[in-house]
């Protein structure tokens, strides 16, 4: 396998890995507000693929973190105290979550179009 082969791979498997990051943080955004939701993490784990280290999303992790408490004795979900459990999600950390996994997946995808057009440019120079 060639070097742009292997560049173009390791980009594409971070663009996936970066993808499903998005993927979940964007659920945790839209469940912040739902009872009892557990926030969702997405490792990122080292394999080999075809004699080559690569990044790829790992399993989908849930944070053990409790849900705030919140007082609402007319909630569906309220205990005899009036309280029910809010989610665990802060929403400050996953719009920087959001952020971050974005601006890894635009470098990558940078990345993968330089080795593309690299490896379009020789394959012109050898066919002369």
């Amino acid at each position: 396998m060639s070097d742009f082969s292997h560049s173009l791979a390791a980009s594409t498997n971070a663009l996936r890995a970066q993808s499903a990051r998005l993927r979940h943080v964007s659920e945790n955004i839209s469940n912040a507000d739902t009872p009892g939701y557990r926030r969702k993490t997405v490792p990122f784990e080292r394999v080999q693929k075809n004699g080559q280290e690569v990044v790829q999303a790992g399993r989908v992790k849930l944070d053990r973190r409790e849900g705030s408490r919140i007082y609402d004795p007319g909630h569906p979900m309220a205990d005899e105290t009036g309280h029910y459990r809010g989610s665990n999600v802060d929403l400050m950390i996953e719009i920087a979550d959001a952020r971050e996994a974005q601006r890894s997946y635009e470098a990558n995808l940078k990345m993968f179009d330089q080795s593309r057009q690299m490896s379009s440019s020789l394959m012109e120079l050898l066919r002369k």
